[in-house]
């Protein structure tokens, strides 16, 4: 876990500039929230990062107030929210039932286990209150995974959890009725290093620190060259897999791990 916070401390200067995908799918997240009624006074943003999502419902919510909580202290130093919150998704520094809603724009790809954050998310909850995310799911850089496979069985791209996965452990974690949506968004880079730059510019762990000085020169040639198959019309091809879910917690707060008032 140091090893990752560290990766992503290092990475907040160069967040924003990189993070055009993660920008386009906080506001399509943040679109997916018309439709519902909602006027919370507390939201807590979860793997706030620099701020992005915070800053969108902030805006739509006002005048709520926003908790930015990311375990990367360096993240949330520039964040614009009302209270800035150091801590791990999985233990969180709240009472039971003490916001109204909880939001999350792709933090949980990276949780080895969701369900120990899904059970804190709804502890923290009100009743009758919502969750809403967005993830990566485990389509995500597939042109990148295949071009790895023909160069070495190592594991070079990161295991996304599937949606059905998830909408079940939102259930067994108390949540009620999940709904989860998915759609393929694809970017389109001139070579294979740019896309290894914005990777490693977002910042994460496998993924984005596969450079050719750590997996060799040959090795990442060979890969390169595989992922040139891909190319269309000039460009090769980065498709991710993007997950919408949500879920409201139960009106009597009813969790399997409901842990008491901290």
């Amino acid at each position: 876990m140091s090893s990752v916070r560290k990766i992503f401390n290092n990475a907040s200067k160069s967040y924003n500039d990189a993070a055009f995908l993660q920008k386009e799918i906080a506001n399509r997240l943040l679109e997916k929230l018309n439709p519902l009624k909602l006027n919370p006074e507390s939201i807590l943003d979860l793997g706030s990062g620099t701020g992005i999502f915070s800053d969108l419902v902030s805006n739509k919510y006002s005048p709520a107030k926003i908790i930015s909580l990311d375990f990367a202290i360096n993240s949330i130093t520039s964040n614009n929210a009302d209270f800035k919150v150091c801590a791990n998704a999985n233990q969180l520094p709240f009472k039971t039932s003490s916001i109204d809603f909880v939001c999350s724009n792709l933090m949980l790809q990276w949780i080895q286990d969701p369900s120990l954050v899904f059970n804190e998310i709804n502890r923290v909850l009100k009743p009758n209150s919502l969750f809403f995310f967005s993830s990566f799911g485990p389509d995500t850089l597939n042109e990148l995974k295949s071009s790895w496979a023909v160069v070495d069985r190592d594991n070079h791209v990161n295991n996304f959890i599937d949606m059905h996965d998830l909408g079940d452990q939102l259930t067994g974690c108390g949540f009620q009725s999940p709904v989860m949506e998915m759609e393929k968004i694809t970017l389109t880079y001139s070579k294979v290093e740019d896309l290894m730059f914005d990777l490693k510019s977002l910042g994460a762990n496998k993924v984005f620190n596969q450079s050719k000085g750590l997996v060799g020169k040959n090795k990442f040639t060979s890969m390169k060259n595989m992922y040139e198959s891909y190319r269309t019309d000039g460009k090769i091809p980065a498709t991710y897999e993007v997950i919408y879910g949500h879920a409201w917690t139960a009106s009597d707060n009813f969790s399997p791990i409901n842990l008491e008032n901290r």
